[in-house]
């Protein structure tokens, strides 16, 4: 057996097979004996007065549970950020598909056609569209100014930058809504136990952000709410904090009803009320000497946040942090705001608000090199972060600054210098098509923003039980990523076992301690370092014992026999301790916003049709500084699959909406990739290790997604010779620059 069996191994995926042979079991794959089928009724119009409820006297309505806000026994609010959004409307809605009262019957078709039997009738209010009309606040739905959250961060005097430098170039960008698209949508299943406990099951990915909000709702102490976690078929953010919402409705049927209740989302409604990426605009004027090195950034940021707060702040605060991109810059400014629109709350989505901001960042680092003459890759070398760099917030880069290798390696792994060569020689001469290469950078802060993770005070532990098992115990959701797995290669490779002989156990209230939310690319670092931590305490505990530590089976029951007696299996338990060195300041917004950061590199050569405008991706090549990686294998598998979900942001995506409503709520008429549609990609993994992380790991679930579309935007600026400033770039939008643009550049 190697000394070090768990860290860098390609251990297979620990639910592969059940997924595999269709025995994985997700939520509406569970039956409950006597269970209802609930769905909701929901707001027609983006603004308004609910006047009058009528149900049609022609519908059997006893054969109906049906709950609204009175039910509700404790608060009428789902407990996030703050407690504005309403569980069931009460009163006044305030978007289309906005929940105002919930029905079951024993077969969901008939519960859904009860909702056809019931009438609202509603006094309109001036509906709130669009982020002009929010800062025009010509109707107030946030006093006073429509802005949920603001940050400003100041570095050196950015007038004074402007002023002495040999360029200025400004640039305003917009991005669109996005969609999750996991596989499943989201579903939840509830009942109440005899002693009146709570139980909720479902598709999530915060075992204990919907305990918060269920204890809110019904006014109950910690143990009488119990949340588990069943099979999950995508997150991406899509299940961070929506699965409250749906958790409490499905929780408030099975109350009323005293019988389990079951709320299943079909495509439509999922996509057409739940949560999407905050779209955004974005303004930059850049201060640049002539040799390339910047001297001043002035940032604006303005983020639409919908209906109501949700996750908002912390997306904007994210936002905010990278929005200068991933370089050094004496003077710098960033104002962002988030407002208050009548449309669907917007919220979680991988990136967590990167990608908006660096799009922009990335491409105003493209036309600042076209401005001075210089190649957009030498740009970036002469201003990259290095270790001893400082941000924006002050903070010094002291260790695992992989910038620049994932930048260089990149440029000479996608051949970018060549082929930018070639296709200006294929651009001349009378093809059907135009080609070019875009390549884009990032860095991407790991785990919580600022003091959030001691906010956090996350725990994870390991466990020992008299039979030899040890056991995996923490809140952090297997969503795809491959969470089960990485999680017990880091405690197997602490123990120097195999990893075969570590459980994981189902994320599941009532056992497990609350190791924070599956999100911010955090699990890895975060929860595997506690993790690590555990486990060194149970192994040290058992050479206390036993004067080594068992190198098989036999030995580890031995020893568990010796550690546990006759009784439960012994537990040791990890506690986050914000590191002392890590310093950050709240109010001022200064200092070390995050423990370190993940960079990554991306090139992207495309290729546009000179007749239907329509863009093929012909490879991409990432390259990523993730720390050491856990399990190699599903790291690339993570980078592939964010780096497709970005070309999709970049190319395909486009949420429509009118009137507050999305139109085109359906996988035919939102466009997503598909494997057909996903090119060649070239994964290339750099290593440069975290002293905090569980074997220098870093994050990496995020960074895919940050800047595959300025990469894009980049390639097309090349092939077509146009400035595409607007996401997605639809073969409709070129089409419009090539019609009534600006005259191209000679490509």
């Amino acid at each position: 057996m190697s000394s070090r069996p768990g860290v860098g191994v390609n251990a297979l995926r620990r639910e592969g097979p059940e997924k595999l042979c269709g025995r994985a079991r997700y939520i509406d794959d569970h039956n409950f004996p006597g269970c209802l089928h609930g769905v909701t009724l929901r707001s027609s119009i983006p603004h308004g007065r609910i006047q009058h409820i009528s149900f049609d006297p022609r519908f059997p309505w006893e054969e109906c549970v049906i709950a609204t806000a009175r039910d509700v026994p404790g608060g009428n609010h789902v407990a996030l950020i703050e407690e504005d959004q309403p569980l069931l409307a009460e009163g006044r809605v305030r978007h289309v598909m906005e929940p105002i009262l919930l029905v079951a019957h024993r077969f969901r078709p008939r519960a859904y056609e009860a909702l056809r039997h019931i009438h609202v009738e509603y006094e309109e209010l001036p509906p709130v569209l669009t982020v002009g009309d929010a800062l025009r606040a010509e109707t107030v739905l946030h006093p006073p100014d429509n802005v949920f959250k603001s940050f400003l961060i100041e570095k050196g005097d950015v007038t004074a930058g402007l002023a002495g430098a040999d360029l200025v170039v400004a640039g305003e960008y917009r991005v669109p809504h996005q969609e999750q698209a996991y596989i499943e949508n989201n579903g939840m299943a509830a009942y109440v136990e005899e002693d009146g406990t709570v139980v909720v099951l479902g598709s999530l990915q915060c075992p204990y952000y919907v305990h918060k909000a269920l204890k809110h709702i019904f006014d109950l102490p910690d143990d009488k709410v119990r949340v588990v976690q069943t099979t999950t078929g995508g997150g991406f953010g899509g299940k961070e904090e929506y699965p409250s919402m749906i958790a409490g409705h499905a929780a408030l049927l099975a109350l009323k009803a005293r019988r389990p209740v079951k709320m299943i989302y079909d495509r439509g409604e999922d996509m057409a009320a739940t949560t999407k990426r905050h779209p955004a605009w974005i303004k930059h004027r850049t201060g640049v000497m002539r040799d390339g090195t910047l001297v001043a950034q002035d940032i604006e940021v303005v983020m639409d946040g919908g209906a109501y707060v949700t996750l908002s702040p912390v997306v904007l605060s994210r936002g905010t942090l990278h929005a200068g991109g991933p370089y050094a810059c004496p003077n710098v400014r960033i104002r962002s705001r988030v407002v208050a629109t009548t449309t669907p709350p917007n919220g979680a989505f991988r990136g967590f608000g990167a990608p908006q901001v660096l799009f922009a960042a990335e491409l105003q680092m493209e036309k600042v090199a076209e401005k001075l003459g210089l190649d957009p890759v030498v740009l970036r070398r002469r201003n990259v972060f290095r270790e001893g760099s400082v941000t924006a917030t002050g903070q010094v880069l002291e260790e695992s600054v992989g910038a620049s290798t994932a930048l260089e390696r990149c440029a000479r792994k996608s051949g970018y210098v060549r082929r930018r060569a070639a296709h200006v020689r294929w651009n001349r001469a009378r093809r059907p098509t135009w080609r070019g290469i875009g390549l884009a950078l990032c860095h991407h802060g790991a785990g919580f923003t600022g003091s959030g993770e001691a906010y956090l005070n996350s725990k994870a532990a390991v466990s020992l039980s008299r039979g030899g098992e040890v056991w995996v115990l923490a809140a952090s959701t297997e969503i795809g990523q491959g969470t089960g797995t990485m999680l017990a290669q880091i405690v197997a490779d602490t123990l120097r076992i195999p990893c075969e002989w570590v459980e994981v156990e189902t994320p599941d209230t009532g056992k497990v301690p609350n190791s924070g939310p599956t999100v911010a690319s955090r699990t890895c670092m975060i929860v595997g370092g506690l993790l690590e931590r555990a486990a060194r305490q149970l192994r040290e505990e058992v050479i206390k014992r036993c004067g080594s530590f068992p190198r098989t089976r036999a030995g580890l029951r031995r020893a568990g026999r010796l550690l546990c007696g006759k009784g439960p299996p012994r537990r040791f338990e990890a506690e986050y301790q914000n590191p002392p060195e890590i310093r950050w300041d709240e109010a001022a917004y200064r200092g070390d916003a995050y423990g370190v950061y993940s960079y990554g590199a991306v090139a992207v050569d495309l290729e546009v049709d000179r007749l239907t405008f329509e863009v093929r991706v012909r490879e991409v090549t990432a390259v990523s500084d993730i720390g050491k990686a856990i399990n190699p294998r599903l790291a690339e598998g993570q980078i592939m699959g964010g780096t497709a979900q970005a070309l999709g942001y970049a190319l395909l995506e486009n949420v429509v909406y009118e009137n507050g409503f999305m139109t085109n709520s359906q996988l035919t008429n939102y466009i997503i990739p598909t494997a057909l549609d996903t090119p060649p990609l070239k994964v290339e993994i750099v290593e440069k290790p975290y002293s905090r992380g569980p074997s220098g790991a870093k994050g990496v679930g995020e960074l895919p997604m940050d800047v595959p579309a300025p990469a894009v935007a980049a390639a097309i600026r090349q092939a077509t010779g146009h400035w595409i400033d607007v996401l997605p770039i639809l073969p409709e939008r070129i089409l419009e620059a090539h019609l009534h643009g600006p005259v191209p550049r000679q490509r």
